[in-house]
C-alpha cells in the first residue's frame, strides 16, 4: 500500500501541473498566446457554432456532409448554451476545462488504495497538454471523460459501466469498446444490456426529438483516405515517385484523391475487419476476465481501432490518453510500456499538427518523417498492448505429460532396449 506522506505528495504536485498546464492551454484557445500553424480554435468558433444554430431550428445538421457523428453529439454541441453569460466558444472551452477537472479527480480518487496508484493521474495531467490547444478545442475530452468514469465504475457497478459505456457511443461510438473485456457472467448480462438499454433510450428521445438523428451514417460511410492516417502513409511515400494523385478537402478533412485510394480505404476497412476479428477470438480464449482486465481490454480495442482508421484524426489521442490512465491507476498494470507509447505518438501528434500540418499536407520530407513515426509509435503501443493483454488473460497450451525432453528420453530408451537385443 501506498505511504499516505508520498501519496499526498503525488497528488499535490499532479494538481499543481495540471492547474499550470491547463492555465497555458487557456491562454491559447482564447488566443492571448498564438501558435504557429493553422487556428485549432475555428472549429468550435465556426463549424461548432454552426452546427449550434441549426440544431437551434429543431433539426440535425442534414445538408452537412461534415455532420459525422451520432445523435447524442448534438448534446456537447449544444452544451455552450449553459453558459449563456459567455460567448459559445468562451463558454464550450470553460466547459471541457471543467471535463478535465473531473477526469483528473476520478482519476486520484481511483489511484488510492492498497494496489492503486497516482500514476495514471500523472499520465492525464501530461498527456492533455502534449496535444497542445487540439485537446480543447474538440468535444473529444467531454468524450473520454464519459468513458473514464465508465471504465472506474468498472465490473463492480456493472449497471453504471454499461449506462456510461452506451450513452458515450452516442457521442462518439467508440466508447461502447469499454465493455469489451467485462467479465463472463452477470457482470457481461448487466453492462451489456444497461448499454443497449441506454443507447436506444438516447438514440429513440434524439429521434423524436430532431429529424435526421442517423444521418450521419451516410458522411461516415462516404469518407476516404485522410492524409494522417497509416494508410496515407502509402501516398505519402508514392506521390514522390511519381504517382497520379493529390490531396483535397472533403467530408471535413484533408484527404488524398487518385489512383488506388478507394482499394488503401477497403484495405483500412478490412484491417479494422481483422482487428474485430482478433478481439472476437481474444474474448473466447481468455480465462482471465477479471474486473482488472476491464480498462486493459478498453485500451487495445481502442488502441487496434484507431491505429486501422482510415482517419486519425489528433483529438483520438486523447481518448488513447485517458484510458492509458485508468490502466495505470492499477499498481500492477502491464500497460506502461503501451502507455508511454501514446504518450511519445501524442507529443509527435501535436508537431505533426497544428505545427507543421503544411508540411503534412504538402508530403515534404518532416512532415512524412512525423507521420511515420506517430503512427509507428500507434502500431508499436497496439501490437504491445495486445500481447500484453493475451499473456494476461489466455491460458498457454500445455504439452504432452513430460515434454520434449520426455519423449527424447523415451526414443533413447526404446533404442537401447533393442540395440541389448
Amino acid at each position: 500500500m501506498e505511504s499516505g506522506p508520498s501519496t499526498r505528495a503525488a497528488t499535490g504536485g499532479a494538481v499543481a501541473l495540471w492547474a499550470l498546464t491547463r492555465a497555458a492551454l487557456l491562454l491559447c484557445v482564447f488566443k492571448v498566446v498564438t501558435l504557429p500553424g493553422p487556428d485549432v480554435t475555428s472549429d468550435v468558433s465556426v463549424i461548432y457554432r454552426g452546427w449550434y444554430e441549426v440544431l437551434r431550428t429543431g433539426t440535425y445538421p442534414l445538408s452537412d456532409v461534415t455532420w459525422q457523428y451520432p445523435p447524442g453529439a448534438a448534446l456537447a454541441i449544444v452544451s455552450p448554451a449553459a453558459l449563456p453569460f459567455l460567448g459559445y466558444a468562451s463558454a464550450f472551452f470553460v466547459l471541457v476545462c471543467l471535463c478535465d477537472a473531473l477526469v483528473l479527480g476520478l482519476l486520484l480518487r481511483a489511484g488510492r488504495g492498497e494496489g492503486r496508484s497516482v500514476r495514471g493521474a500523472w499520465v492525464w495531467v501530461v498527456g492533455v497538454p502534449l496535444l497542445g490547444a487540439t485537446s480543447y478545442a474538440r468535444y473529444d475530452l467531454m468524450v473520454t471523460a464519459v468513458a473514464v468514469g465508465a471504465l472506474l465504475a468498472g465490473a463492480a457497478r456493472p449497471r453504471l459501466l454499461g449506462a456510461l459505456a452506451g450513452f458515450g457511443a452516442l457521442l462518439k461510438v467508440w466508447p461502447v469498446l469499454v465493455l469489451v473485456g467485462t467479465p463472463r457472467g452477470a457482470a457481461t448480462r448487466r453492462s451489456w444490456t444497461a448499454a443497449a438499454v441506454t443507447g436506444l433510450a438516447v438514440t429513440a428521445l434524439c429521434w423524436a426529438a430532431l429529424p435526421g438523428a442517423l444521418e450521419f451514417l451516410t458522411y461516415q460511410r462516404d469518407r476516404g483516405t485522410e492524409v494522417e492516417s497509416l494508410g496515407a502513409l502509402v501516398f505519402q511515400v508514392a506521390r514522390h515517385f511519381g504517382w497520379d494523385g493529390g490531396v483535397l478537402f472533403s467530408y471535413g478533412s484533408v484527404e488524398f484523391a487518385g489512383p488506388y485510394v478507394p482499394l488503401v480505404s477497403r484495405a483500412a476497412l478490412a484491417l479494422a475487419v481483422l482487428a474485430l476479428g482478433w478481439l472476437l477470438v481474444w474474448r473466447l480464449r481468455a480465462r482471465e476476465l477479471t474486473a482488472a482486465v476491464v480498462p486493459d481490454a478498453a485500451f487495445a480495442a481502442v488502441l487496434l481501432f484507431t491505429t486501422t482508421s482510415r482517419v486519425i484524426s489528433p483529438q483520438y489521442l486523447l481518448w488513447l490518453v485517458g484510458l492509458a490512465a485508468v490502466c495505470l491507476t492499477v499498481r500492477a498494470s502491464r500497460m506502461a510500456w503501451p502507455a508511454g507509447l501514446v504518450l511519445a505518438a501524442t507529443a509527435v501528434t501535436q508537431l505533426e499538427f497544428p505545427l507543421l500540418f503544411d508540411q503534412v499536407v504538402a508530403g515534404d520530407p518532416v512532415g512524412v518523417a512525423l507521420l511515420f513515426a506517430r503512427n509507428g509509435l500507434l502500431v508499436a503501443s497496439a501490437v504491445c498492448a495486445c500481447r500484453v493483454l493475451w499473456r494476461a488473460t489466455v491460458p498457454r497450451r500445455e504439452g504432452p505429460p513430460g515434454g520434449g525432453a520426455g519423449l527424447i528420453s523415451r526414443t533413447a530408451a526404446v533404442r537401447r532396449r533393442a540395440t541389448a537385443r
